[in-house]
């Protein structure tokens, strides 16, 4: 009987899984598409709707009131909103498992916190939080509080997403979570990424070169597929990491 390739490599992904010391995932904004949320690069994506100098650091310092009107309602409405699918809730219950020791994830969506995850590195910042760039004091993102634009409750100055905008680092922290999660790693589940936006996308190049196993989850072929990817499974995040667990379970 024939072997249908997407149940095969759903096997030898549940295999490498089982057999592995430490597994971690790595997300980018594919995995959160089925929550309705758009994509960046796509033709409906974010960078479609708009312009990318409101999340450029320099411009949002002078016109930060023009600035949070396009970010409030281009982010933080529409995540306020969203809910974690069966990709971000499969990911939570292998680490609830002991099958997963962590998230990396590229995504400010707070899906996999959601999704009850608990160690979850940000790689580039969240929306529940928001920042002051004058006096670092860190609040949660409430804009019945705080207002729009929201004003930091210690000096007075408008705060910023506690996100990275253009122009900015990405934060030691998330840089320190990546490392202790790369530690002694032996197999990486990368999901919804196209493996083009650095320096992010050079996280799993730097696994492989370390000997991790690839398990790649994507619509498309990515910059990792035929090169990196040790499985690839070509699907919607849900209904692979679904399967997975399925197949995990068993």
């Amino acid at each position: 009987m024939r072997v249908n390739p997407q149940d095969d490599s759903i096997k030898k992904a549940a295999d490498l899984i089982r057999a592995s010391h430490k597994t971690v995932a790595f997300t980018g904004a594919g995995i959160s598409v089925e929550s309705g949320i758009p994509d960046f690069r796509g033709p409906d994506g974010v960078w479609s709707k708009i312009d990318t100098k409101y999340l450029d650091i320099h411009y949002f310092k002078r016109n930060r009131e023009v600035c949070w009107k396009v970010i409030y309602e281009m982010f933080f409405e529409p995540l306020q909103k969203a809910q974690p699918n069966a990709a971000h809730e499969g990911l939570a219950w292998m680490e609830e498992k002991g099958l997963l020791v962590g998230v990396i994830t590229q995504n400010i969506d707070n899906l996999h916190h959601k999704a009850g995850s608990r160690f979850i590195v940000e790689f580039h910042g969240n929306t529940r939080l928001l920042v002051c760039t004058h006096c670092g004091h860190q609040t949660e993102a409430d804009f019945s509080r705080l207002g729009l634009p929201p004003v930091c409750p210690q000096c007075g100055s408008i705060l910023k997403p506690d996100f990275v905008f253009f122009g900015e680092g990405i934060p030691f922290t998330a840089w320190r979570g990546t490392e202790e999660l790369l530690k002694d790693l032996e197999v990486m589940i990368v999901i919804g990424t196209t493996g083009v936006v650095f320096p992010a996308g050079q996280i799993p190049r730097q696994a492989k070169q370390k000997g991790v196993k690839l398990i790649e989850i994507n619509l498309e072929p990515s910059a990792y597929t035929g090169t990196l990817t040790d499985v690839f499974i070509q699907s919607p995040a849900t209904r692979a990491v679904e399967n997975l667990k399925r197949a995990l379970s068993g």
